[in-house]
């Protein structure tokens, strides 16, 4: 599917465009009516930026505080929170300190408990008690988190004996015992088989011969835990599968003696169709730009070999070397010094193929950068995870830029001159590489780089399709630019802020 052809049959370019539209209606109009007959407040306590959730008009009901796991925010604990609130609980989702709107950098040392953690229970334990403030709850609480937060939570239950039931997603914490948490269902992805052992083995502390699904008992009947598979889902799509949500429901529906079943919508299905259709509109709408693409070029293979080799192994070598510790975002300044090497040295072996800077090029950049942030921007921000900064963000998305350029500069460039889909696989790989490289030269310092990679896959999947339509039409420069300005915004916006 090409630019060109599409110019070329105006039926399928009107097809694909009604087709898009029809996904973002029928995905915004499920996802908004999950919120039907719920009261979404948007506040914040001190600091904290915290949404609560709850029936409108509905009798006081127990609190659940909902918790996001490392780099996450309160949007991507909605399939819980909505579900919970529709079950008839008050539902507090917040965002944990570095994190989604969160103004306050992460702190302390993250390698004691007595460090960052503790910082984070008191963060939790302070949003519990606003909630439990408000005249919609009725004193009870129950507690919830996913993958970093099952510790936190964990160990604030420990801590304030007022906090009945817990439900760790893809778990794990060194604070769990025999006696505690004495209320706890444990959900794991079915493609999480570490994870999925360590749930097990907190079930297997009450009864050795138990197994996944089996909810067991202390032999006094004070503690009781389940873990329980959704599956299908790995350490992301947990949160969106409907099985899982409909166990945590069921399980606090137990613990609190509520009676009732609550309807559990289908939620990742319609983000996807959203996000799917925003992207898809972009090929019928690039296709009505003039088409000024400079023609392919084509690369020697040794020149191939040499654009993706010598950034690849000098990148991480040099960038080692560095300054680093500039921005208050674990490893982003490490990462806009290492593409800005990257992108660099590629530019220098290609010498600019393509690279055509034209008041043209610059403005279709421009507009692919702001259909990214602002349409599918929005769509991310309001179903899925955050994507709208504060202004302590604006100066890290700034500084992630110059880096940004220049790799994505480069990577555009080696794209447009290298159409195949096997070639543009390896350019890609290669970058990854060099990342990859980067964290076994010094692991300590650089291992959250790990944690940059699976954004930079999805990043490439979602808005790397969007540029190369673009690329076709208006050129390499076009994309890059646009690309490079929707890198930074999206690191820049996802990843925890650190003091």
């Amino acid at each position: 599917m090409t630019a060109r052809g599409n110019r070329a049959n105006p039926i399928r370019h009107f097809a694909v465009a009604c087709l898009a539209v029809v996904l973002v209606a029928a995905g915004v109009w499920h996802l908004e009516g999950q919120r039907a007959g719920l009261a979404i407040e948007h506040t914040s306590i001190g600091t904290t930026p915290v949404t609560f959730f709850l029936k409108q008009g509905a009798q006081p009901a127990p609190l659940v505080v909902v918790a996001h796991g490392f780099a996450g925010s309160r949007q991507l604990m909605e399939a819980y929170s909505l579900a919970l609130a529709r079950a008839g609980y008050v539902v507090a989702a917040f965002d944990f300190e570095g994190h989604g709107r969160n103004p306050v950098p992460m702190s302390g040392d993250v390698d004691a408990i007595e460090g960052t953690t503790q910082l984070l229970v008191a963060e939790t334990l302070k949003v519990m008690q606003a909630g439990l403030d408000r005249p919609e709850t009725d004193g009870r609480v129950a507690i919830l988190g996913h993958s970093m937060a099952s510790d936190i939570i964990i160990r604030a239950a420990a801590e304030d004996p007022r906090i009945g039931p817990v439900v760790a997603i893809s778990a794990f914490s060194q604070a769990v015992t025999k006696e505690h948490p004495e209320n706890l269902l444990l959900i794991s992805g079915a493609w999480e088989g570490g994870l999925r052992a360590f749930a097990l083995g907190a079930v297997k502390m009450l009864a050795p011969e138990a197994g996944e699904g089996e909810t067991v008992r202390s032999a006094d009947g004070s503690v009781v835990r389940r873990a329980f598979v959704a599956p299908n889902a790995e350490h992301v799509g947990v949160l969106f599968s409907r099985a899982g949500v409909a166990e945590a429901v069921n399980w606090l529906n137990t613990a609190f003696e509520k009676t009732g079943t609550a309807e559990i919508p289908q939620r990742g299905g319609w983000i996807f169709a959203v996000l799917f259709g925003l992207v898809l509109l972009v090929w019928p709408l690039s296709a009505l730009l003039p088409d000024r693409a400079p023609p392919h070029k084509g690369l020697s293979p040794k020149v191939f070999a040499a654009a993706l080799l010598a950034p690849m192994l000098a990148a991480p070598a040099l960038a080692i070397f560095l300054p680093r510790g500039f921005l208050p975002v674990l490893v982003a300044d490490y990462l806009a010094v290492h593409m800005l090497l990257y992108g660099g040295i590629q530019l220098v072996i290609l010498r600019g193929l393509g690279l055509q800077v034209t008041v043209y090029s610059l403005s279709v950049g421009a507009l692919l950068a702001a259909y990214g942030i602002l349409g599918l921007g929005f769509a991310f921000d309001r179903y899925f995870i955050s994507f709208a900064p504060h202004a302590d963000r604006l100066p890290i998305i700034a500084v992630l830029a110059a880096g940004a350029l220049a790799f994505m500069l480069a990577d555009s460039a080696m794209a447009h001159a290298c159409p195949k889909l096997w070639q543009r696989a390896l350019i890609r790989l290669s970058f990854l590489a060099s990342l990859a490289i980067a964290v076994a030269l010094d692991f300590e310092r650089l291992f959250f780089l790990v944690l940059i990679i699976p954004i930079i896959l999805a990043f490439f999947l979602v808005f790397g399709l969007m540029g190369r339509w673009v690329e076709a039409r208006a050129g390499p420069f076009a994309s890059g630019f646009g690309l490079a300005l929707l890198l930074a915004w999206s690191l820049g916006v996802t990843f925890p802020m650190f003091s």
